[in-house]
């Protein structure tokens, strides 16, 4: 009753019923974009195509982040994962290129031109990807009839302006979301494409095994989701004293020696390192498919070690890739010593600490301690359907929902997006869907 009485306050703000409404819709059209095949291609021959993802593996891994799209030779079979690549590399410039930090420093202007260095990269890996794509899609099981007109250079250039155009598209729609929706357009865009695989997968699931059976899964997988939400909103809280603050209220009062916190995230890195880790992962199989390596023994070993992502090896060589990546991404993504810099200017000091240097030093090892464990964790959160698949004979479709990229993108964006309607009900003096207790009424 409570969350039925929740759901309806979320109605009655006009601005926030408007956004999900907005949000909604435009999900809608991706979804919808995702069962156009691409002109030229046979809808009722890909039934081979589609059916060669069903059993997980890297291609249903690609499947699984499109939504489908990339099975049903789609005019959005490339997603919106250029878009990713492009955010992920022009985040590592950041690093090198001295404009790029010269613009991050610029505010929202900076930020503008970022985003649209980012753009253009996306269609930068879209002229790639789309022609790998088209080519391979005889490699990867379409029937050379499936291609009404032929393989011509017509088809490859049509389809190729199509498909990149529907890479930005979709990228449109994730920051359309973000602007008039509610929560995070292109993480939401992500989300929904793995959701839409897992109707089918479940029911896989439920086909192959006994019902009892499917009920110990979903506790194992429910478990899983709590661990994961642990993972995601765990944080270490770091006293801060400030000497002297100025509160305003019906008369202006000094308080002496008011206490905050600085809240380090066990995970403050989300998945990037996962997909850094994964990105990776594809290399060897890669390299394994070249002409002079191919049938070569070593070749062939590499490429049934890291084609099947349910493997030990695989998975040893994910997990401390993901480790790693932990490490690295937090250090670039949470600056201690500007943190240290802005204390000292506002005049806080962390208890027993000396500020600036001090403070800076004291910051970084307690992020290296706490990102141990969280790496760990991270790592075997991912590796996780691994060992589901192997010990209890999972459907491989069904347990890439285990754990992995999937599971913690879609932890990760049901709660911002939960944050942010949150943040609307109590904005407006209602109870939020994550807070307990008595209804505030509304003020007119």
């Amino acid at each position: 009753m409570k969350f039925i009485e929740n759901l309806k306050n979320v109605w009655k703000i006009e601005e926030l019923r408007n956004r999900i409404l907005v949000t909604l819709g435009l999900l809608l059209v991706y979804r919808f974009g995702a069962q156009v095949v691409l002109p030229g291609i046979d809808a009722s021959k890909l039934g081979g195509f589609a059916g060669n993802f069903d059993a997980g593996g890297i291609g249903g891994l690609l499947n699984a982040f499109t939504g489908g799209a990339f099975a049903n030779a789609s005019v959005f079979a490339l997603g919106i994962m250029p878009y990713i690549s492009a955010s992920i590399v022009v985040q590592l410039m950041q690093i090198a290129v001295p404009y790029l930090q010269k613009l991050q420093k610029e505010g929202e202007s900076g930020r503008k031109k970022i985003t649209q260095i980012t753009r253009w990269l996306t269609i930068g890996i879209c002229l790639v990807q789309a022609p790998s794509y088209l080519f391979g899609l005889e490699a990867l099981g379409v029937p050379v009839d499936a291609f009404i007109l032929g393989k011509t250079p017509m088809f490859f250039v049509s389809s190729t302006i199509i498909l990149v155009t529907g890479c930005i598209f979709a990228m449109w729609l994730g920051e359309k979301i973000t602007d008039k929706g509610i929560g995070n357009g292109i993480s939401i865009l992500i989300m929904v494409g793995i959701i839409a695989t897992l109707p089918q997968s479940f029911a896989q699931e439920l086909a192959s095994s006994s019902i009892m059976f499917v009920l110990i899964e979903l506790v194992i997988w429910f478990v899983i989701i709590l661990a994961c939400v642990m993972l995601v909103m765990a944080v270490r809280k770091i006293p801060v004293q400030y000497a002297r603050r100025t509160a305003s209220g019906e008369y202006e009062k000094n308080i002496f020696g008011a206490r905050q916190f600085i809240p380090l995230k066990l995970n403050a890195s989300g998945v990037m390192p996962i997909i850094f880790a994964q990105a990776l992962m594809f290399v060897p199989t890669a390299l394994a498919n070249l002409g002079s390596i191919k049938d070569t023994e070593w070749g062939q070993s590499m490429l049934a070690t890291f084609s099947d992502i349910f493997g030990l090896w695989y998975n040893v060589v994910f997990a401390a890739l993901i480790i790693i990546f932990t490490y690295f991404y937090t250090a670039i993504t949470v600056p201690t010593n500007k943190m240290a810099d802005d204390l000292k200017r506002s005049g806080g000091f962390i208890p027993g600490i000396k500020p600036g240097t001090d403070t800076a030093e004291f910051l970084d090892r307690i992020m290296s301690q706490i990102t141990l464990p969280g790496s760990v964790f991270l790592a075997l959160v991912a590796i996780f359907p691994a060992f589901v698949v192997k010990l209890m004979g999972v459907q491989q479709g069904w347990a890439l929902f285990f754990g992995g990229t999937s599971l913690l993108i879609m932890v990760g964006v049901a709660i911002d997006t939960m944050q942010q309607i949150n943040s609307y009900l109590l904005n407006r003096h209602y109870d939020g869907l994550m807070k307990s207790g008595k209804n505030r009424k509304a003020v007119a």
